[in-house]
């Protein structure tokens, strides 16, 4: 018996009516009608628990968490096909309280999406052009061409996500198992897989964190 459900409540009921009330030939219908409004209450208690559960980003479940990251990000940061509860609630987490428009924001945005860290080339930036004499700059080696002809512009390549597959589970023709047979085999699902990460997230990422006067001219390499 667990707070709320059907048996908790009707021991509840039964505590608070004197059973001096009723004879004992109309106990199996006092019974019956308290069975009744127990298994009512009970369903309106786990309808209560679940709605109060929905107040706080943190327990919120089911399409309650769609419309929250809805209610905060528009179409922005919508569930991935096969995303779970806990998985979609930590994005929209870690989307709320994001910096922004810096470089490391970028960085950090893309290592959240793709796992792997992009490369950021600021053209009037000496940390990555290099300086005459300085120890970051050799031809053909480190640094690049800088020029302050175009202000507020960087050149980012971001890198799609490495595909894992699915761990320890052999692929289609691969003479791992078989029916009743000892082997990495089993059902699969797009779930299992790991991030779905498609080239419009990884644009749509940088544009959500970039300062709204710089220019950032992103490609995309696997």
């Amino acid at each position: 018996m667990a707070t709320g459900d059907a048996s908790d409540i009707e021991t509840r009921l039964q505590r608070l009516i004197p059973w001096s009330w009723f004879p004992l030939g109309l106990a199996p219908l006092y019974i019956g009608i308290i069975a009744g409004l127990a298994a009512v209450f009970s369903q309106i208690y786990g309808l209560i628990a679940y709605v109060k559960n929905q107040t706080r980003l943190a327990t919120t479940t089911d399409g309650f968490l769609d419309l929250t990251a809805y209610d905060f990000f528009g179409n922005d940061l919508t569930r991935r096909n096969g995303e779970s509860d806990p998985t979609y609630s930590q994005r929209i987490s870690i989307n709320l309280f994001r910096r922004r428009v810096t470089r490391s924001s970028v960085v950090k945005i893309l290592e959240d999406l793709t796992g792997r860290t992009p490369t950021i080339f600021e053209p009037r930036r000496a940390a990555d052009t290099g300086a005459y004499g300085a120890p970051n700059c050799g031809y053909g080696m480190a640094g690049g061409y800088g020029s302050r002809q175009i202000p507020l512009q960087a050149f980012i390549t971001a890198y799609r996500p490495i595909g894992k597959g699915i761990p320890n589970v052999g692929g289609y023709g691969i003479a791992v198992g078989g029916y009743r047979v000892g082997g990495q085999l089993e059902y699969a699902s797009i779930g299992l897989v790991g991030q779905n990460v498609a080239d419009a997230d990884i644009y749509a990422a940088v544009d959500s964190v970039r300062p709204t006067c710089a220019t950032l001219w992103t490609r995309i390499l696997s």
